[in-house]
């Protein structure tokens, strides 16, 4: 890898001779190092064969990076591939949130940090993840249907736009658009894009991101600031402008020494550095800032009423079989034929809010679709920690026929008729409707495996 001269010189100021020429030496010839967090809510915990990651218990690292589209693992949300660094998220929630809350991640395809919240975040709290770009926010979306939880619903929308929520949420995480100099090592793309005039332009763009943000957050609210880039001019000169000229206090969480998480440079605040040289993980910097209280802020939402969703045509008939795929805890509702469960209490706390946003995924889970007489289930309610599987047949496959069925294709199973549930290795896959001669394949197109490539040897992350 050649590394810009201008980024060397960078890093030559930033750190003391000895500590620059290590990092860059990780940089330069280090290689990236492969990390997966589990989906404790779906019963997967790292195998003790794996070595954890010392700040997030559900974090293991792999010794090698095996091919993630081949493991039907992945497309069950039993696993989500996160950077180690990245998942320090997951401990600053667990030290700092003890209540629920209403919690927005202002910026967060592809999904790692989300889903990490969602574990993290006390029962009872509410999420809103916001991709701006559309693209990313379909690919957000598909991750938090298979990461299984029913409390998030899924946006795209600027944050100028979500600053128009005033006083909502409790914590905003907005881990800004970065010059990505801690992802030289897996990105040749960024070594490339480099430059100091970027540097200066994601500066720029991130103090817009956060002024258009900081009326979203409550007063006393907390700012989980993160980049994954070195320079101060995207860190600690940021967390400088939020302190003097909007209004915040840096707060810390506990960390131990053995984690060689790096400090602050050239400001007197906690803020937290994950350098590869010290570290094992990609670069990342966070900064933990909580808004102050102000007599001329009043804590009660005032959300403004500016977007009108399309009109949707209503039904009261609900089948009575789709109560018994779901829980007593959700009230059924239909719209355009589709039955939505949602948490008693939900629907309306952020009603008013979501209802002025670009909404991609709704709060609650999507438990089928009614065609004519008949009840078709859908995906949403197959990935949902939720799902009362009592209720359907399992047909457990083998790895070929995962594979297949995780591709659209059609398969044969030995179940009885009607819609199962296709499992691999105790993980559910997704619906089928079992005719007996073959079965119709439920999985969403978008979804499928594309590749008709196979790995000599099935992953094995489970």
């Amino acid at each position: 890898m050649n590394l810009n001269e201008n980024f060397i010189q960078e890093i030559s100021k930033l750190l003391a001779a000895s500590e620059a020429t290590a990092m860059l030496k990780a940089i330069e010839s280090g290689e990236p190092v492969t990390s997966v967090r589990f989906n404790s809510n779906k019963g997967f915990l790292p195998p003790a064969s794996l070595k954890p990651v010392p700040w997030c218990e559900l974090g293991a690292y792999l010794s090698e990076r095996p091919q993630f589209t081949f493991d039907p693992h992945f497309h069950a949300g039993s696993y989500y591939v996160q950077d180690a660094s990245s998942m320090f998220i997951y401990h600053v929630i667990k030290s700092l949130i003890k209540q629920p809350v209403k919690y927005l991640d202002l910026c967060a395809a592809p999904g790692g940090k989300t889903t990490a919240a969602l574990q993290a975040l006390p029962e009872g709290s509410l999420t809103v993840a916001n991709e701006i770009v559309p693209q990313r926010a379909q690919i957000l979306r598909e991750n938090i249907i298979k990461w299984g939880v029913d409390t998030c619903v899924v946006t795209n929308d600027s944050p100028k736009t979500l600053g128009g929520l005033k006083n909502v949420f409790d914590v905003i995480a907005a881990d800004v658009p970065c010059s990505g100099e801690g992802m030289f090592r897996k990105d040749e793309g960024a070594v490339s894009q480099w430059s100091p005039q970027l540097v200066a332009q994601c500066a720029a763009r991130q103090r817009e991101i956060l002024n258009d943000i900081w009326p979203a957050l409550k007063p006393g609210g907390i700012l989980i600031y993160s980049t994954c880039t070195y320079n101060r001019l995207e860190n600690e000169d940021i967390v400088d402008y939020v302190i003097n000229s909007l209004g915040a206090s840096v707060i810390a969480v506990p960390t131990l020494d053995c984690w060689n998480i790096g400090h602050a440079i050239g400001l007197d605040s906690p803020c937290y550095r994950f350098m590869p040289h010290l570290t094992r993980g990609e670069g990342l910097f966070m900064c933990l800032l909580r808004k102050e209280a102000s007599n001329n802020l009043t804590h009660s939402p005032a959300p403004y009423r500016s977007k009108q969703r399309k009109p949707v045509k209503k039904s009261t008939i609900i089948p009575a079989q789709a109560q018994e795929w779901i829980s007593d805890n959700y009230e059924l509702h239909v719209e355009n034929g589709i039955i939505r469960a949602t948490r008693r209490g939900v629907e309306e706390t952020l009603k008013a809010y979501v209802d002025n946003l670009h909404v991609i995924k709704d709060f609650g889970i999507e438990i089928g679709v009614v065609k004519g007489k008949n009840l078709i289930p859908s995906h949403q309610l197959a990935m949902s920690t939720q799902l009362i599987d009592e209720e359907f047949t399992k047909c457990e496959v083998d790895y070929n026929t995962a594979i297949a069925y995780l591709r659209g294709e059609s398969i044969h199973i030995e179940s009885n008729r009607g819609f199962v549930l296709i499992t691999h290795q105790g993980a559910i896959l997704g619906f089928a409707n079992n005719l007996g001669n073959r079965a119709n394949n439920l999985y969403p197109k978008s979804w499928r495996i594309m590749s008709t490539h196979l790995p000599s040897v099935p992953p094995s992350i489970i």
